[in-house]
């Protein structure tokens, strides 16, 4: 018994780490992020725990961004979650494309996933078949990435309280590289391009004459465009 233990534990262990070592790149990439969020909420008047607990329990960068600017500019608390559950509802899209793999797994590992499920751990392990997915490495790959984004949150709340105008030093780029360096590389196909031409088009578009909400109708003009362009595609065949 205690030699079958011994087997099994280095093989959940080599995992693990190989998650964490697949994610670095996408942690490092998140530490400006990371700084420009807990900066930004000092900036904003929350207290440095308040700061730290929005990245400890929201953990979603930019929600997080969004809500910060929301409570400096005094919106009211319906608009802010409406907003960020606008915001976060890919997470949703996420769960169900990866429900095959992680539906089965015991509620503990279900909880664990789900919370831990960003767009940079979808981008590791969202394309991997059922048969390839590892739990234990995507624990690696989630958890790391938790760590280092409160970590970098707590070195921004640190030197938001010193540095004045810290995020005005062009962190918020971090964002917009972030997010390219993900969707580029799951451009395959037509309906996937068409949806981010779209999108990204009627986004700067719309912030070009300061239309409010510009966020929310260019996303979902691009998810319509993608969807009516893989319905053409599939009529066509």
């Amino acid at each position: 018994m205690l030699s079958s233990e011994v087997q099994v534990m280095p093989s959940r262990y080599h995992l693990f780490m190989q998650g964490t070592v697949a994610m670095i790149p996408l942690s490092i990439a998140v530490i400006p992020w990371g700084l420009l969020a807990g900066s930004y909420a000092i900036e904003s008047g929350l207290t440095a725990f308040e700061s730290q607990a929005l990245s400890a329990i929201l953990f979603a960068g930019s929600a997080q961004l969004v809500a910060t600017g929301m409570i400096k500019a005094g919106v009211g608390l319906t608009t802010m979650l409406l907003t960020t559950l606008f915001i976060t509802s890919r997470h949703f899209l996420y769960s169900v494309s990866m429900r095959d793999r992680i539906g089965k797994l015991p509620l503990k590992w279900r909880l664990a996933l789900g919370y831990l499920l960003t767009d940079e751990l979808f981008a590791i392990c969202g394309n991997q078949s059922e048969q390839r997915f590892e739990p234990w490495y995507a624990l690696g790959a989630g958890l790391s990435f938790y760590l280092c984004w409160n970590l970098a949150t707590l070195v921004g709340i640190v030197a938001g309280s010193y540095i004045p105008a810290l995020n005005e030093l062009g962190l918020e780029f971090a964002v917009a590289a972030t997010f390219i360096a993900l969707v580029i590389p799951n451009i395959k196909n037509s309906p996937t391009l068409v949806a981010v031409v779209v999108a990204l088009i009627t986004s700067v578009a719309l912030n070009l004459i300061q239309f409010e909400g510009a966020l929310m109708v260019a996303s979902i003009g691009g998810m319509l465009a993608g969807y009516l362009t893989e319905r053409m595609t599939r009529s066509s065949q």
